[in-house]
């Protein structure tokens, strides 16, 4: 999985016209792969439309297929799953890899660490370099053992499922709907009732789909932010059809460009307005962004909506450590709207952009320094002076990360001088179309 370092694929974005048009972005990653797994594990038959066709997802589905599910492609977007029910994962033949997609891979994790079957679990470069002991911890006290493994518990591990999971209660460390989800997914082959507590709550996906499903799962509050959730062991899941919204991830792409760009007017149709993914529109709005809901509904679960965007005048804004789960993935596009708006803006609580496809936190102060703009990281936190304007002339090194690579395509089309990206070839993994569909927009990349 070395393609981007053989043919890695550079592109540069410079000042546009406005951006308009209306477009829908791909199917939100998160529901996408939970889809998939949870398909894969329900008896009868799953109808997905919307599915979101990167290497990441397509990577989960083929794990599915290697563990015994029958995963096919239908249409554009459209897939069915027959699923082989709770705990009916059989012995895949091959080593499942991954590629770049740590949420695939942890996730999958914890669907078969309560099987009695072993694993061999891999992907690229960057995957095998970041931890997976984190989640490995609560399946290891649900009775699954780790094989041979990385350094620390890296890829490629083997990871030998529990022949009699057992539930457990278990608080998060730290703020992850991906140990959450983990555990949760190994707590269906257990007997009785698997807790998870969390002091920070993350995103609900799962919680919302494992109900979709069939599942009986209850979420409560507990304390100020957190949530304790209660999932009652060994259900039959059934098949269910899932739309699966657009997501709000890949939208902040379009939304910080049009927020950018002068005159810019776009709109952007079903995007996921889960409020626990929606932390950066926010944080825009409270930095003045006109970002307008319209034609508000919802599937399995998930509200949506349409969104218009305007061209704005920004301002920085400080941004609390609570709301990071919420916007997790968004910090890096944020940044390059808080270079384009007037002071400073203020992010708090990075640490987990730190064990991301990247130190995502060092590589987007990198990206932000080579463009003129003063940054300033201090512990976890991140400053932004903004200047109303962005340099530019800088050459963005994306460490392999995709989101680092479109969030530096963003910055150039409002930047004075062309912004030089080093390699956009792992787009790919989560937005396949995002250069088309922002050329479609009017965006000017050579």
């Amino acid at each position: 999985m070395t393609h981007s370092a053989d043919r890695p694929t550079p592109l540069q974005a410079r000042s546009s016209g406005p951006l308009t048009g209306k477009v829908r972005v791909p199917g939100d990653k998160s529901i996408s792969h939970r889809a998939l797994i949870l398909g894969a594990l329900a008896v009868g038959e799953t109808r997905i439309s919307g599915l979101l066709e990167g290497e990441d997802v397509l990577n989960t589905a083929k794990a599915m297929r290697a563990l015994g599910a029958r995963v096919e492609r239908t249409g554009a977007y459209a897939w069915e799953v027959r699923g082989v029910g709770v705990a009916g994962f059989a012995q895949p033949e091959i080593p499942l890899d991954f590629g770049n997609s740590g949420t695939g891979c942890r996730l999958v994790m914890g669907a078969v660490a309560g099987c009695p079957i072993t694993t061999v679990f891999d992907g690229d470069a960057s995957l095998r370099g970041r931890p997976m002991r984190r989640v490995l911890d609560p399946l290891e006290l649900m009775g699954a053992r780790v094989g041979a493994s990385g350094d620390g518990g890296r890829l490629p591990l083997t990871l030998n499922g529990a022949r009699d999971p057992l539930p457990i209660v278990y608080r998060t460390p730290v703020a992850s709907a991906q140990i959450k989800s983990a555990v949760l997914l190994a707590g269906l082959s257990a007997p009785g009732v698997t807790t998870v507590i969390e002091t920070e709550a993350s995103r609900d996906h799962t919680e919302l789909m494992l109900k979709h499903f069939g599942a009986q799962i209850v979420s409560t509050r507990d304390g100020s932010h957190g949530r304790k959730i209660v999932l009652t062991g060994q259900p039959e899941l059934h098949g269910a059809d899932v739309v699966v919204p657009a997501d709000p991830s890949s939208a902040a792409f379009p939304i910080v460009a049009a927020l950018i760009v002068e005159g810019s007017d776009i709109v952007l149709s079903d995007v996921m307005t889960n409020p626990l993914r929606t932390g950066l529109f926010t944080t825009l709005r409270e930095m003045g962004a006109s970002i307008e809901e319209t034609e508000v509904r919802g599937d399995a679960g998930e509200p949506m909506a349409q969104l218009r965007v305007r061209a704005s005048k920004l301002r920085g804004v400080e941004v609390p450590p609570e709301r990071a789960p919420s916007m997790i993935d968004e910090y890096l596009v944020l940044a390059v709207a808080a270079s384009f708006a007037e002071g400073a803006t203020i992010m708090r609580g990075l640490q987990e952009l730190r064990v991301k496809e990247s130190d995502r936190l060092e590589a987007t102060a990198a990206m932000l320094r080579v463009n003129g703009v003063k940054v300033e990281i201090s512990g976890n936190d991140m400053m932004v002076e903004g200047k109303g304007h962005v340099a530019g002339d800088g050459l963005v090194a994306t460490h392999m990360d995709h989101r680092i690579a479109m969030s530096a395509l963003v910055m150039g089309l409002a930047a004075d001088r062309p912004v030089k990206v080093d390699d956009t070839a792992f787009i790919a993994t989560s937005f396949p179309d995002f250069i088309p569909m922002m050329r479609g927009l009017g965006a000017e990349f050579s």
